[in-house]
């Protein structure tokens, strides 16, 4: 636990002093008392005395005043608070090599089950856009909070040739950051932003962009799943640059194999290779995480624990008004013992 004005914790030495003004003020009290000639008749006259509960209310009256200064120095913890407004890009992977039946039934489906599974575990308050890569990369569907439309657009992927990881991560910050001129026709193939006036360039007439601290961007992230390594498009990890200048966190899931295996498309014949290193550098570099998935039972478990991580965040918060309500409460509560047993306020 820290403290905005640590300083005022000084106060808390009064608490000593108010003991021992305590404790002199029971002495003297037991010295102006009447002087019986015999024990046993004073103790008569004292009957059996409150005993521990004379010393109950101020004790609690004593807390009370401690936690009440505590807050005053604005105490702040380390607490994980749900987000109120969190988009996800899931940017997935839907190359010819993903129709490998390594993973049951095939790697697509596989993924793509998961993901449903995921999407349908967020609060609904989640928006949520999906970007397909291949050989060039498209927006499947835009982030909403619908997340029946998502389910569906998962469902409508068709595989192409050719892996851009990069172009994955490019257009996915590009749906994120519409108004930051970031550049699309090299990842797309088309000149213009989906939804952006023909002949209009993406970044005219918008502001000059000012990095980041990496990862420090938190209503938004991406989560890139792939079977393979780039064989075409930009460098994946120039676009992990771009995204980690933006504070964008990118979760990488890799699947398939890092020995490589040939697999067969359309009459072709390809030998693919999951790029493990890149996507652990992607994700060292946006201050994200990488998990690879070698089953459907994996796959399902890695996307369980993003969706835990992602509608939840620890954050440094300030916590003055617990111990503020916490001094309340423990003022009232030695009140009321107080005019319970000796019927007033001590």
């Amino acid at each position: 636990m820290s403290f905005y004005w640590p300083s005022l914790l000084w106060a808390l030495l009064l608490l000593p002093l108010l003991v021992l003004l305590y404790l002199w003020l029971l002495a003297r009290r037991k010295r102006a008392s009447v002087r019986l000639a015999s024990i046993r008749i004073a103790r008569a006259a004292a009957g059996k005395g409150p005993g521990w509960r004379r010393h109950a209310p101020p004790a609690l009256l004593l807390l009370a005043l401690a936690a009440l200064l505590v807050a005053t120095a604005r105490p702040a913890a380390k607490i994980t608070l749900p987000l109120s407004e969190r988009t996800i890009i899931l940017a997935m992977d839907i190359s010819g090599s993903m129709r490998a039946e390594d993973i049951k039934p095939n790697r697509l489906i596989a993924s793509q089950e998961a993901a449903k599974t995921f999407v349908r575990s967020l609060p609904h308050e989640v928006r949520v856009g999906v970007i397909a890569f291949a050989g060039t990369a498209a927006v499947v569907q835009a982030p909403t909070t619908s997340h029946d439309d998502v389910v569906a657009a998962i469902d409508r992927f068709q595989l192409q040739r050719a892996t851009a990881t990069g172009s994955g991560i490019i257009l996915s910050l590009a749906t994120l950051f519409p108004d930051h001129g970031i550049e699309i026709q090299h990842v797309t193939g088309q000149r213009n932003f989906p939804g952006q006036p023909l002949g209009k360039a993406a970044g005219d007439g918008k502001p000059k962009f000012t990095p980041v601290e990496p990862g420090s961007h938190r209503s938004a992230a991406i989560i890139m799943l792939t079977d393979g390594q780039r064989t075409t498009g930009p460098d994946p990890l120039d676009a992990a640059k771009m995204a980690a200048e933006r504070g964008v966190r990118v979760y990488t899931v890799g699947m398939g194999t890092t020995k490589g295996e040939i697999i067969g498309f359309e009459g072709w014949s390809m030998r693919v290779r999951l790029d493990e290193e890149t996507l652990k550098n992607i994700a060292l570099i946006t201050h994200g995480e990488y998990f690879y998935a070698g089953t459907a039972e994996d796959l399902d478990k890695v996307y369980r624990s993003l969706s835990s991580r992602m509608v939840v965040e620890t954050k440094e918060t300030e916590v003055s008004a617990l111990f503020a309500a916490l001094g309340a409460l423990l003022a009232i509560a030695a009140a009321g013992l107080s005019l319970w047993w000796f019927g007033r306020i001590v």
